[in-house]
């Protein structure tokens, strides 16, 4: 049963994946990838930010499902999460732009090689339904990267856009139903020779 806790356990999948294979290089310290708002980023060197959370309605059946004899339940609802993938980088300010291009290219290498999350990152609920989180690099226009960085006034940053699909969170709504346990059927005759 996926639980609410599935977008935390989604992005720390995310940003466990990336610390075994970014570190120790390009980045030296596994601390240094954080789950946080690329604004806030203190001495993190790679941030991932959790900016959309979207239903995923295709293929995705709905209605209830039987939970035992007596009660069904909701169908789990499935998202894709959007992450903002930033690169920040405490080098001279000469080496700067080069320590974050290397990053990201590592990075995007990484989430390339990986199009579905490893059952080892997984963890709590989506560890316990066995869930198949697939990594998507989206293509991002320039302009949406823009809008999406630009909530106050620091000057942008080296990003990109990853997504997770198939991530599921189960339904508490319950219902209980009753099964059929007697049958009558009248076989008597009506006049003319049509049954009751």
């Amino acid at each position: 049963m996926a639980d609410y806790t599935a977008l935390v356990e989604a992005g720390s999948a995310l940003v466990e994946l990336l610390r075994d294979n970014l570190t120790p290089e390009p980045i030296s310290n596994r601390e240094l990838i954080a789950l946080c708002s690329p604004h806030e980023s203190e001495n993190n060197q790679l941030t991932l930010y959790l900016y959309q959370v979207e239903e995923d309605t295709q293929g995705v059946p709905s209605g209830y499902y039987p939970v035992n004899r007596e009660v069904e339940r909701v169908r789990p609802t499935r998202y894709n999460l959007r992450f903002l993938v930033t690169a920040h980088s405490k080098a001279p300010i000469q080496l700067r732009e080069a320590d974050r291009y290397r990053m990201v290219g590592a990075a995007l290498q990484v989430l390339r090689d990986h199009p579905v999350i490893d059952e080892q990152y997984l963890s709590g609920s989506l560890a316990e339904q066995n869930a198949r989180i697939h990594v998507v690099l989206e293509k991002t226009t320039q302009d949406q990267l823009l809008k999406i960085w630009n909530s106050n006034s620091d000057a942008y940053k080296l990003s990109f856009v990853v997504m997770l699909t198939g991530v599921e969170i189960d339904s508490k709504r319950e219902r209980r139903i009753t099964r059929v346990t007697d049958v009558t059927i009248d076989t008597r005759q009506k006049p003319g020779g049509v049954s009751e």
